[in-house]
Parts: C-alpha cells; sequence; structure tokens
C-alpha cells in the first residue's frame, strides 16, 4: 500500500498519521549484491577447514581476498589460533597459518 492511500485511509479512519516512506536498506542490499554465491557451503567449507586444523571454530567469515571469494575460519587449537581459507567454489585450502598472539584479521 503505498503512503498517499495508507494516508488516505487513516484520515478515513479520523487518525492522524504522517507518511513513512519505505525504503529499502541501501547498504545491506550492497553487501549481499557484493558477495556471489559460492558453491560451497559455509558448513561444507567448515568441514574441510577442520580436516586441515581440527579444533573449535572461534570466527567465519565468507570474504574477498586476493581476487577471490573464499571462506575463512579461525580455529582455537590449545592457545593458539589458526586461521585456514577455503576456496568458496574449489574447495581448496588457500590459506593455513597460525596467527600471532593479538592479531587481528
Amino acid at each position: 500500500m503505498t503512503s498517499i492511500k495508507l494516508l488516505a485511509l487513516v484520515a478515513g479512519l479520523g487518525l492522524v498519521a504522517a507518511p513513512v516512506l519505505a525504503r529499502p536498506n541501501a547498504e545491506a542490499s550492497e553487501q549481499s549484491a557484493a558477495k556471489p554465491a559460492a558453491k560451497l557451503t559455509m558448513k561444507q567449507a567448515e568441514t574441510i577447514a577442520l580436516r586441515e586444523a581440527p579444533g573449535r571454530v572461534v570466527e567465519r567469515d565468507y570474504e574477498k581476498e586476493d581476487g577471490t571469494w573464499r571462506y575463512s575460519f579461525d580455529i582455537r587449537q590449545g592457545k593458539r589460533i589458526h586461521e585456514v581459507g577455503v576456496n568458496a567454489n574449489t574447495g581448496k585450502i588457500v590459506e593455513s597459518a597460525f596467527e600471532a598472539a593479538g592479531d587481528k584479521d
């Protein structure tokens, strides 16, 4: 229902209201449009990452790095964090490295 029709309906009921225009969240739509669908699901990529570095996933992300879309997992192994990157389309491990204490992506 358009805001003009809504205003007329509300006015017909004897109520006073200001029209509210619904605008799609541009930032959210840009983010979803900017992230293409991957061939692998996050869960499939997580399984691959945990085979590479067993532990507990403490952070996961779907990101573009070096021109390629990938899933990135921070996996806690005792007192250290093992970062594993999995290509979102091929399932290939593209990164497997330990983060230094206090490192932030």
